[in-house]
């Protein structure tokens, strides 16, 4: 693994420590009001959107657009149906208690959100890799 994408692997594991703070906090709030499942959904609907400013300016270093913006969320249904399947299994047939189980959920999700997220917002570039230039434009060479 090149050291780029190590950097790119840990600035994006602490974008998600904080949206997973974030996250389980909004969940808290919101889980005495309403069944456990809605509080997931809500807190991670509401994560999403400061998941993908944080990772387009922290992790990938790339600019926000409407498009990457509108296929963030998309590249985030990884996240939420894995997390949300464990939540399911851990508290509805592992008994384990809605303090603890949302946690290991999230952190259930990261290696293939990450995956996902790259793909969506460094524009299928890997690490160090720079995009190409659009036909139609002149190069260094006069090209």
């Amino acid at each position: 693994m090149s050291r780029t994408l190590l950097r790119r692997l840990a600035r994006y594991g602490l974008v998600g420590a904080v949206n997973t703070a974030v996250y389980y906090g909004l969940y808290q709030i919101l889980r005495p009001s309403m069944p456990y499942l809605l509080a997931h959904v809500l807190a991670i609907a509401v994560t999403i959107v400061g998941s993908y400013f944080l990772n387009c300016r922290f992790t990938f270093r790339t600019r926000p657009s409407l498009r990457t913006f509108l296929l963030f969320p998309l590249s985030q249904l990884t996240n939420f149906a894995v997390s949300t399947v464990v939540l399911y299994l851990f508290v509805d047939w592992f008994e384990v208690t809605h303090r603890v189980a949302p946690l290991v959920a999230s952190l259930s999700a990261v290696p293939a959100s990450f995956a996902v997220a790259q793909l969506v917002l460094a524009g299928g570039r890997g690490p160090g890799r720079r995009a190409a230039v659009p036909s139609g434009r002149a190069t260094a060479r006069g090209g």
